[in-house]
């Protein structure tokens, strides 16, 4: 046997290198599987209220009222809305752990209220509480904090997989929870779920790494003094202008409301297709979701993974569009069997799952670090704003013109949001390469 040369030594260790580079670190696995169970959990709570709310909420005093009805339900997204920026600006500020523990106990606050509730005004303030714990920001922040560039997109996707799962999970336990301990039961267990969300944040979620070091100032009279005093003007104190004035994080942020605002209108149609037109009973409907979002997350990830090795997220983001769009298109021209109507969920669930992935590790690659909790906060606000917009608009379109319109509409949208996607200028390269510095809008 030939002794291994010092050529090959260093071309093994490279590749050792190499190797280890695409793969997660025990500690990003163990960030990204908590922080996942942490935001799986805590929907799962608020997932298990909504296929029963309605229909509870109509038996309350005051719940004749369908407005009143309605408002109980969409509260809790609009403080969602409301307040996602100052918690993600406050967890730059605070550390993320603290600002994440409060948002919990609010939650933990208006689970009780709403479970003691006795009148739909009641429900509407427990539910509204309830929103005001406003954390996704500041644990996707956690999240980016904890994990590389390179492997931000799968930590986000184990996310984006755990939310997925608990929608479908909600979809089986909670008409049987219902039966057994009513609406005032499922408010507790989203109080029971927060407490336990706070204990896994503390003992299970390992902390930010240290920053390397301090580094050390330009001299005096430099010219790399006056740029990094500029840039320390610009970027301190949660300078808003370095996230709402770069056009790239626009172009994100409105890639959230779309695909969310796209969501919440199919759904308000799909069901009843299932029902009417393919002949499924709404206690059977986790037999087409389970397999179709778990199907869609397996099939997307060795897309997405390639996209990271290689470098080439760019026309792997714009397929997802194209994905969705497909989809919509299908359920405008093919009749809605059983059978299309799974094909057609499969293909859309494989282009949510990819944009749900890539759309936080993006704006946390290309936002400025100071502010990645303010940038978060601004994503979550966008992506809350879209589903409430998909509730409505939906709603009014399914009203007034029917399930086509619906899904025009969102084909129009996704259209809008291809068009102003492929104009973006900054994307990661290979590996979570650096992407230049920002540009705020209006400048050379």
């Amino acid at each position: 046997m030939e002794p291994l040369t010092s050529v090959d030594i260093g071309d093994e260790g490279r590749a050792g290198a190499a190797d280890a580079a695409e793969r997660m670190t025990p500690a990003e696995r163990r960030s990204s599987l908590w922080l996942s169970l942490l935001s799986g959990s805590r929907l799962l709570g608020m997932f298990l209220i909504l296929p029963v709310f309605a229909v509870h909420a109509a038996t309350l005093p005051g719940g004749a009222d369908s407005f009143r009805v309605g408002l109980a339900m969409g509260v809790y997204g609009l403080t969602q809305a409301l307040l996602q920026i100052p918690f993600g600006m406050a967890s730059d500020r605070y550390g993320r752990k603290p600002v994440i523990t409060a948002g919990l106990l609010l939650m933990v606050a208006g689970s009780i209220m709403a479970a003691l509730a006795q009148t739909i005004d009641g429900l509407i303030v427990g539910r509204a509480i309830q929103g005001a714990g406003a954390v996704s920001a500041a644990i996707a922040a956690l999240l980016a904090d904890n994990t590389r560039d390179n492997q931000r997109s799968k930590a986000m996707a184990m996310v984006g997989a755990m939310i997925g799962i608990s929608f479908a999970i909600s979809l089986i336990l909670s008409p049987l929870l219902y039966r057994q301990v009513g609406l005032a039961g499922l408010f507790w267990i989203n109080a029971v779920i927060a407490v336990l969300g706070i204990a896994i944040l503390w003992w299970r979620v390992p902390n930010p790494p240290a920053p390397a070091g301090p580094v050390r100032p330009p001299m005096a009279g430099s010219p790399q003094a006056g740029n990094a005093g500029a840039e320390s003007r610009s970027l301190s104190g949660g300078d808003w202008r370095a996230v709402l004035g770069d056009p790239d994080l626009f172009r994100l942020n409105l890639g959230i409301f779309v695909l969310h605002l796209v969501q919440m209108s199919l759904f308000l149609v799909v069901p009843a297709l299932l029902i009417d037109q393919a002949g499924l009973p709404l206690a059977e409907h986790w037999k087409v979701y389970l397999p179709v979002v778990g199907g869609a997350f397996l099939l997307m990830l060795p897309w997405m993974n390639r996209a990271e090795r290689t470098g080439r997220i760019r026309p792997a983001y714009l397929g997802g569009i194209w994905c969705l769009t497909v989809a919509l298109l299908g359920l405008i021209m093919l009749a809605p069997t059983l059978g299309n109507l799974v094909a057609l969920l499969l293909v859309f669930f494989i282009g949510f799952n990819l944009l749900e992935a890539f759309l936080p590790s993006l704006i946390s690659r290309l936002a400025p670090a100071p502010q990645r909790g303010l940038a978060m906060g601004v994503y979550n606000t966008a992506q809350a704003l879209g589903l409430f917009a998909g509730g409505a608009l939906g709603g009014w379109l399914l009203r007034h013109s029917g399930p086509q319109a619906v899904f025009g509409a969102g084909v129009l949208l996704l259209a809008l949001w291809w068009a102003v996607a492929r104009g973006q200028r900054r994307w990661p390269g290979r590996h979570g390469a650096a992407a230049p510095a920002v540009r705020p809008m209006g400048k050379a």
